[in-house]
């Protein structure tokens, strides 16, 4: 009876508690090569280009005129007319419309075909082994994916 009494009067549960540290650190694998090659091939390129160019037709005219005339557009805005005023002395002042510029406005259409050179880039991967990279006579594989050695 004594040791039931000891057993109910105290009994200790130890507690335990876990601690967790992470931490990173660096390690070297191995060490990788990438070689670029530059392949230029030949295209021919056919494009359509549009131009204009401008006629300048001059007009002598001689007539005088009392005021300015202006600027103004002939056949549905193709044509651009420009008065070319000179004023004469005289006894007396008069403006005389001495000429007009016609100015047309002739579009082209031409196809042209051109050989161009393209230019492409080819990023070729070696992975080196952690050994490999240390001794510089040691054989790389490539690891591209293109199964191209260079």
């Amino acid at each position: 009876m004594a040791d039931d009494a000891k057993a109910d009067a105290e009994v200790v549960v130890p507690l335990v508690e876990e601690h967790l540290a992470i931490a990173r650190r660096l390690v070297e694998t191995g060490h990788v090569r990438v070689h670029l090659s530059t392949a230029t091939k030949d295209a021919l390129v056919r494009e359509t280009l549009r131009g204009e160019r401008l006629e300048v037709e001059r007009i002598a005219l001689g007539h005088e005129v009392a005021t300015a005339p202006a600027v103004r557009e002939e056949e549905d805005g193709a044509v651009l007319v420009v008065p070319v005023l000179e004023e004469i002395l005289v006894v007396e002042r008069r403006l005389v419309l001495k000429e007009e510029l016609r100015i047309r406005r002739i579009t082209t259409i031409e196809t042209v075909e051109e050989t161009v050179p393209l230019r492409r880039q080819v990023a070729s991967v070696e992975r080196l082994s952690g050994a490999a990279s240390r001794s510089p006579d040691a054989q790389a594989r490539p690891e591209d994916g293109t199964g191209d050695p260079a």
